[in-house]
């Protein structure tokens, strides 16, 4: 209804300027020929004198009343009575106001009406003396062409506004169906179905990119979903492990009295057991936190600092793990070599990165290489023997997933989807390549300086 009333008022703008502009053109077309067969008064006065009454009376009287229609044409003398007046048929007698011959007198010429008929009057000299021309006549043409053009423009209005009523509401419904569409189809999404896509057909109109966008939403929704349920099925079942294990133990100690060293050895599995569910426990509210800012402290953190307390811990966690670490050039601005952020979440992922490293390197030794630069800071850790299998890159940083090279070495595939929850939320990268000749696989971690805008 808005958009009817809109255009109505547009159409019905356009029809008055039209009907306007043919008006205005209309009157200084006919203005036109008032001054042109005042002129040619004056002119045939200034040649012929007095004797020019005739030839003027006798030319008014011949031509067709269709040439200036219902005209009079009078001559004046300065303060005199007319000394030539020619009066059409039904047409009323020259009698020039005092206005209208003060504006003449100061501009040299007047328009004014007289009766239902547009004049002219001019001030012109011929003779040897001043006269006023004053010509006055009817448009009948023009004003029959503007009638003419207002009829039409009143007829043509309504059957506009209709049409544009008919058009619009098309128009609307071709426009709101992919919109209703779209909302029937995301009110019936949930998290049982979010396989479900929306079409976005083959236009290419800011609708069908809509719907691409609910689209890619959904995919990233579909995966967070799908990557929950797998937390939750994994942590369950590896939360589960320990505590049937501890379980299991105690029920078989209780089925009959034993010795008390039994019993201690059962005891020290069992601490076995919850030391491992502990550490289970941790790194499940290590990876939670990590995915989330809330709450966290940042500041600019030294990146050589944090991987020197790294190497430093992992000496100390096994001897046989050696951090071989190789810095670049330092930049001279400050900002340029610090890391807005926390420094103990940092900490927790880059250890991760070495710590597994260390863990699966066939020599047990990774090298760090830590390069500055003004796009970001990056860091490398490389191992040598037992490389990741390419097929893995993209399941690696998945919760609770354990590569094929895993082998019997402990864990709970949660070291690397904490490091990269951890970088991620930095606004870093971290990314894995490898080697098949040197059986090496290197991991990449960005981080952006806090000089950079992030």
């Amino acid at each position: 209804m808005l958009f009817v009333l809109l255009v109505s008022g547009i159409i019905a703008l356009l029809a008055a300027s039209v009907y306007y502009l043919f008006a205005l053109e209309r009157r200084e077309a006919f203005r036109a020929h008032l001054k042109s067969r005042a002129n040619y008064s004056a002119q045939l006065y200034d040649l012929l004198g007095d004797s020019a009454y005739a030839r003027l009376s006798g030319m008014d009287s011949s031509l067709s009343a269709g040439f200036l229609p219902r005209r009079t044409i009078a001559l004046f003398q300065a303060g005199e009575p007319p000394v030539f007046q020619f009066q059409g048929k039904d047409t009323q007698r020259f009698a020039l106001d005092p206005q209208t011959l003060q504006a003449v007198g100061r501009t040299g010429e007047a328009f004014f009406t007289l009766d239902t008929r547009e004049a002219i009057a001019l001030k012109r000299r011929a003779g040897g003396k001043e006269v006023i021309v004053a010509v006055a006549a009817r448009d009948v043409e023009g004003l029959a062409r503007l009638d003419e053009l207002l009829k039409i423009l009143l007829g043509s209005l309504p059957v506009s506004v209709l049409l544009t009523a008919i058009a619009g509401s098309i128009f609307a419904r071709r426009l709101i169906r992919p919109v209703t569409t779209i909302i029937r189809e995301v009110n019936d999404l949930s998290s049982d179905n979010l396989a479900h896509r929306i079409d976005a057909g083959d236009n290419k109109d800011e609708l069908s990119q809509l719907a691409d966008t609910f689209n890619r939403l959904l995919d990233r929704l579909q995966e967070s979903f799908d990557m929950q349920r797998r937390f939750i099925a994994n942590a369950s079942h590896e939360l589960s492990t320990p505590l049937t294990s501890i379980s299991s133990q105690l029920e078989v100690a209780l089925q009959r009295e034993r010795g008390g060293a039994e019993y201690k050895q059962v005891l020290l599995s069992v601490h076995e057991d919850v030391i491992q569910l502990r550490r289970l426990t941790r790194s499940l509210l290590e990876l939670a936190k990590a995915d989330t800012s809330g709450g966290m402290e940042l500041t600019g953190v030294r990146v050589d600092e944090v991987l020197l307390k790294v190497a430093s811990d992992m000496g100390q966690l096994r001897r046989q793990y050696i951090v071989d670490l190789h810095f670049g050039e330092f930049p001279e601005d400050e900002p340029d070599c610090l890391v807005f952020g926390s420094y103990e979440l940092l900490y927790s992922a880059f250890r991760n990165v070495v710590e597994n490293g260390c863990k699966y390197a066939a020599d047990h030794t990774v090298e760090v290489h830590l390069y500055y630069a003004r796009q970001g800071i990056s860091v490398c850790v490389t191992t040598n023997g037992n490389p990741i299998n390419e097929e893995d890159y993209d399941k690696i940083f998945q919760p609770f997933f354990r590569g094929g090279t895993a082998g019997d070495y402990s864990g709970w595939g949660l070291g690397l989807t904490l490091a990269r929850s951890i970088i991620r939320l930095h606004k870093g990268t971290i990314e894995v390549t490898g080697d098949r000749d040197l059986r090496s696989t290197t991991f990449i971690v960005t981080l952006p300086p806090s000089s950079a805008k992030v």
